[in-house]
């Protein structure tokens, strides 16, 4: 989410306590208008009544929701090094997050991105480096199973580029065996193919700072070695793998090769230019928090980038950054430090307001109003990277987070505006503007194609991936994706956009990308099951019967992949291997989401949503919630695990509510007064 530009208060609570919600009760105006049909209608709604007490407990008081974001040990570990680095690394900083670190380790001596997920090299060897920062000695039994499994795997030298970059900040690592990033890439036109633009937003805000570190190619003295990380002995400057290397493989190392040349040739007053640019693009987009792009592990990399450029420690921009890192951990268990790489309060808020819309919460119920208030309050109102493709596009979006007027996206911007169009806000001419600007710019942010992407348009070229700088080429950009089109497309036939061409065009786009099985592709969410529950209720929405071959497919794929218990669960490997699309135990909030793709396709009185309802009521907790432990959310496909803390309520929430209110969709709830004035 952001904030306005004079909103720069980052002192606020970021997890409210249990219980600290404005109204609760059963006494709330959740009602039925009708007796239930049957045992699995008469359990949803007592544990939709139960699951709007336990949300309305956790509404903030100044209106938002904020679940608790997990992610791997990485950035906890990237979070150390950093000040490591620039030498403010205290001792109980260290051995609190060493606590929390040394917690997450499994049996093998790994450390994964997900749980369910395998061990992950480069985390692994990051984690172990932490520990070794805790004091924690190579010779103990779980280092030794770190060390092992490490070498077994390749060492150092097999690791992906993001760990070794850390480690060549303490020569663990030579600069010489990694990509060389030439700043002069900050000079290119906006529009040029291989301009920073054209990378996407999150793999942007690392680009310019590591071209800057690996300009500088600094090292600092290393507190310790970690030979025994590396599978063959000599120093770690001999890290480049010599077995014959695959094309592409081969074609990054001659173009590295000719960046390194560009290295020694380019003029030194160019590379000074060229440097400055890079500063000054990032100083114009931190953020009223202190951070880049309301992330932590996007904070850190112009945070040394900017250090080594001379700005000192209490410097105001390093100063603003480095207080935005202290206020982005909180501890769990008393004496374990945890980072918690980014505060998602506009989509918890905007998905807890649909929720409790869905449950039966009357629009007018105060806590709805707070949320509705405080949603319209982190309207973006500058321009941002999009505007880059989109010069002429007025600025309306929603971001993710407190803090970040840069990066709006289109999937906020769509569940903010649903959410809003649920409310009853007594501002109604300053909803109405609030829905236009978002609407008007979400149809602006359209791509050629008709799909949407996240968080800029027609960002689809394939030649970022070719370059060596990332190891997940794959996602170096930001092209149109089935789960983002669909909110998009729901938002704007939610609206009464039906037959808005860019409603049409994103129904074809749409239809076009259905998988051969009957699924689409979930992008942002584990993966499969995330991606047909968000499409099937958008294509619903815009007027694609429930009959229609596309959503009969997707009801067939949806029950072919239901688990013996009832529920559906997809593991996070199915991003690298097929066969394990739609396959994983069940999970309260991916249960939900193929149950909102079957209520919406006409499925409820089957046995399969039976089943489904059946498995979330069996499995709420006396406080009305649900548990969850694996990562349901992605960042980046098979780098980037994410666990949203709310997915586990308030999606089971939105699906017993839509259950058993015997409404479908969200669409109906709104009415002909939810149409926008704009077109």
């Amino acid at each position: 989410m952001t904030s306005t530009a004079d909103d720069a208060s980052t002192a606020r609570p970021p997890h409210p306590p249990e219980n600290a919600g404005r109204a609760t009760g059963t006494g709330t105006g959740t009602d039925f208008a009708f007796p239930p049909s049957g045992p699995e209608e008469e359990a949803a709604r007592r544990a939709v009544l139960r699951a709007t007490d336990h949300l309305l407990a956790r509404q903030h008081a100044e209106g938002y929701w904020l679940g608790f974001t997990q992610t791997d040990v990485s950035f906890d570990v990237q979070d150390l090094l950093c000040r490591l680095f620039l030498g403010i690394l205290d001792d109980r900083l260290v051995a609190d997050s060493g606590r929390f670190i040394r917690s997450q380790q499994r049996a093998d001596g790994t450390w994964p991105l997900a749980p369910d997920a395998d061990g992950h090299l480069g985390t692994t060897i990051q984690a172990y480096v932490a520990l070794r920062l805790a004091g924690d000695s190579p010779d103990e039994a779980h280092m030794l199973r770190a060390a092992a499994w490490v070498r077994a795997q390749g060492g150092v030298a097999a690791s992906q580029l993001i760990s070794r970059y850390w480690l060549a900040l303490f020569g663990w690592c030579s600069w010489d065996d990694l990509p060389e990033i030439p700043p002069e890439i900050i000079a290119l036109p906006d529009r040029a193919p291989l301009s920073i633009y054209s990378f996407a937003s999150y793999a942007r805000v690392v680009l310019v700072p590591l071209a800057v570190i690996s300009a500088h190619r600094p090292v600092r003295s290393a507190p310790f070695a970690i030979d025994e990380l590396f599978v063959s002995a000599g120093p770690p400057a001999a890290t480049t793998a010599k077995a014959p290397l695959p094309g592409r493989e081969r074609a990054s190392q001659r173009l590295n090769s000719v960046l390194r040349a560009h290295r020694k040739a380019v003029p030194r007053p160019a590379r000074r230019a060229a440097l400055a640019a890079c500063t000054r693009w990032l100083i114009e987009r931190q953020e009223a928090d202190g951070s880049w792009n309301g992330y932590t592990p996007t904070t850190v990399y112009p945070v040394l980038a900017l250090h080594l450029q001379g700005y000192a420690l209490d410097h105001p921009v390093i100063k603003a950054a480095l207080g935005r890192l202290d206020a982005g951990w909180v501890r769990v268990e008393g004496d374990k430090r945890m980072v918690e790489t980014v505060l998602s309060p506009v989509w918890d808020t905007a998905l807890s307001v649909t929720a409790l819309a869905d449950a039966g919460l009357p629009p007018g119920h105060p806590a709805l109003t707070a949320a509705a208030d405080w949603l319209l309050g982190r309207q973006t109102t500058r321009r941002g990277d999009w505007a880059v493709r989109r010069p002429r596009l007025a600025p309306g979006g929603w971001s993710y987070e407190f803090d970040n007027q840069t990066y709006p996206d289109n999937d906020d911007t769509s569940e903010v505006i649903l959410a809003l169009r649920r409310t009853g806000h007594p501002d109604r001419a300053r909803v109405d503007a609030a829905v236009d600007r978002g609407a008007q710019w979400a149809r602006g942010m359209q791509s050629e194609d008709g799909g949407w992407g996240a968080f800029d348009a027609d960002n689809t070229s394939t030649l970022p991936g070719r370059l060596p700088f990332f190891d997940f080429s794959g996602y170096c950009t930001d092209p149109p994706t089935p789960d983002v089109t669909a909110h998009v497309v729901e938002m704007l036939a939610f609206l009464g956009q039906r037959d808005d061409v860019r409603t049409r065009r994103g129904v074809g786009w749409l239809l076009a990308h259905q998988e051969d099985d009957g699924s689409w592709y979930g992008r942002w969410g584990v993966n499969h099951v995330y991606g047909t529950g968000c499409v099937v209720p958008a294509l619903v929405t815009a007027g694609v019967p429930a009959g229609a071959p596309a959503v009969r497919r997707a009801v067939t794929w949806l029950v072919s992949v239901q688990n013996g218990d009832g529920g559906w669960g997809e593991d996070w490997h199915s991003y690298e291997d097929r066969s394990r699309i739609g396959k994983g135990p069940s999970t309260p909030s991916q249960t939900a989401w193929a149950l909102l793709a079957l209520l919406a396709a006409g499925e409820r009185d089957g046995s399969a949503v039976r089943a489904g309802i059946t498995w979330l009521t069996d499995r709420q907790t006396k406080d009305g919630t649900w548990d969850e432990h694996v990562f349901t959310a992605t960042g980046v496909p098979g780098v980037d695990a994410l666990s949203y803390g709310l997915y586990r309520h308030v999606f089971p929430l939105t699906a017993l509510g839509r259950y058993a209110r015997r409404q479908d969709t969200g669409a109906p709830a709104a009415g002909p007064s939810a149409e926008p004035s704009a077109g």
